[in-house]
């Protein structure tokens, strides 16, 4: 939904309409004419870290580009300063981690909010603290109900989605299955461990967690019917509805495993989504290593790894179509029965993200050929204008960029030419708002959806984190 005081820029912008060349884009550059930070007052911010305060001090002066650098300092923290809440609940560190705007918690979200903060865990331990909140967190939630997809603080609220037609309880903001849902506090559980070698989170609960997790890929193969889910909602959006009495279009059972809906929330046409698929082969592998490692539970671990690898072997045999132009390249969405997709989301798992995910490698050759075509206008949600280029989404409309796709499109490239063009659109994709957004329309940045949407500000600043570390001569330049 389109955020009603888009147009209002910070009071101190001026903004002037320039030509900026980035691969024959022109567009606006929004000017401020002092690169005030735009954090809360520390008093007021939700959680400090001064290992990542002392991370922005001293990267903050070696990005030459003022407004790139102000970006930074405003982005990179967002998720601490405003979307969290920690608290010790019977004695185990609790942290609630909104999205931003909507006050519930995405499995997805929470985690790549978190995400960027990983390396300075191991140092700071009321950091350490607070990102073992939020895997017990999301353990909690995923114990009531693995099928849901963002989750209440107060147990005992209820949603205002209440009446889809679906098993909703209590404390479940949205029930909708996602194969990424269950995939990404995999993830961090995963990144936490190995960063820091921690394994308080590893409890008879994160155990339960992923029995529930294997479980429900299992259901969600359709080996034997539809499985328990199905979901309906009495609404004119049709990317929130599933055609079918709510299960959604059939499969044939093939290994590969059934998602309802997308990284992007919204209802998928064929219901085996390749990337979510690539992710859960990479979750299943490293859930089999933490089984293996520090719970010495050899069975379940096994049984993970099998499904790995069905799923792995039905993405290769199912999920890669041959196209006329680009060769192999990896579908979308498949069916099984030899229909496909063609297209990529902006939301992550996109097939964009697969080397960020760690399902291959960024110079893997069907990789390589899906990027090219998934950068190209044979991608229907793939948008060029005079604002910018990239790809978004049916989530927020045709023609309107996700910020977040261009983040991606920087995390997933050893070009330094392509790094600085995504810098660049990024830098003038703000609005003078001094944050990233959900989206923004092609031809006018002004013209933005969500004022604040913390996963892509945190995210922004894991670019810059990854760019300082991998390439710090290109922040050496203006943009």
């Amino acid at each position: 939904m389109q955020n009603n005081s888009r147009r209002k820029f910070i009071q101190s912008a001026a903004v002037l309409t320039t030509g900026f060349m980035a691969n024959g884009i022109t567009g606006k550059a929004f000017y401020v004419n002092e690169f005030t930070s735009k954090r809360p007052p520390l008093a007021n911010r939700h959680f400090t870290s001064a290992a990542v305060n002392k991370f922005i001090d001293t990267l903050k002066p070696q990005i030459k580009d003022q407004e790139l650098a102000w970006l930074f300092e405003n982005c990179y923290p967002n998720t601490l300063d405003t979307t969290v809440e920690f608290e010790m609940l019977n004695n185990k560190p609790d942290t609630y981690v909104i999205t931003g705007d909507i006050d519930a918690m995405w499995l997805r979200d929470s985690t790549a909010q978190i995400t960027p903060y990983l390396p300075f865990a191991k140092t700071d331990e009321p950091l350490a603290l607070l990102v073992e909140g939020v895997i017990n967190r999301q353990v909690h939630s995923i114990l009531l109900d693995p099928y849901a997809n963002a989750f209440y603080k107060d147990v005992n609220k209820e949603s205002e989605w209440k009446s889809d037609l679906t098993v909703m309880k209590p404390g479940i903001h949205e029930r909708k299955w996602e194969i990424d849902s269950l995939c990404y506090p995999i993830k961090l559980s995963h990144e936490f461990w190995k960063t820091t070698n921690r394994t308080a989170v590893f409890d008879n609960d994160w155990l339960k967690a992923v029995g529930l997790m294997l479980k429900t890929f299992k259901e969600q193969q359709r080996k034997e019917g539809n499985g328990p889910y199905n979901f309906q909602r009495n609404t004119f959006w049709a990317t929130d509805g599933v055609p079918l009495s709510g299960y959604g279009y059939p499969v044939k059972p093939v290994g590969l495993i059934c998602s309802v809906f997308r990284p992007s929330d919204d209802a998928t046409i064929f219901p085996f989504l390749i990337p979510s698929n690539c992710f859960a082969v990479v979750s299943l592998r490293q859930a089999a290593e933490i089984l293996t490692s520090v719970y010495k539970n050899n069975s379940l671990a096994s049984e993970c790894i099998a499904l790995a690898n069905e799923v792995d072997a039905a993405i290769k045999k199912y999920g890669i179509i041959n196209h006329a132009t680009f060769g192999k390249i990896y579908a979308f969405e498949v069916n099984g029965f030899g229909s496909f997709n063609l297209m990529d989301d902006a939301n992550v798992p996109s097939l964009l993200s697969l080397p960020y995910l760690k399902y291959v490698s960024a110079e893997d050759e069907v990789y390589k050929n899906t990027r090219r075509f998934v950068l190209s206008d044979a991608n229907p949600f793939f948008f060029k204008g005079t604002a910018g280029e990239g790809i978004g989404g049916p989530h927020a409309g045709i023609d309107m960029i996700w910020p977040l796709s261009i983040i991606m499109r920087g995390l997933t490239t050893n070009s330094k030419t392509e790094i600085a063009h995504c810098l660049k659109l990024l830098k003038h994709s703000h609005a003078g708002t001094g944050f990233m957004h959900e989206a923004f329309h092609k031809n006018d940045a002004s013209n933005f959806t969500r004022k604040w949407f913390a996963w892509a500000n945190t995210l922004f600043g894991e670019l810059i984190q990854h760019v300082s570390i991998q390439h710090p001569e290109l922040l050496k330049n203006n943009y």
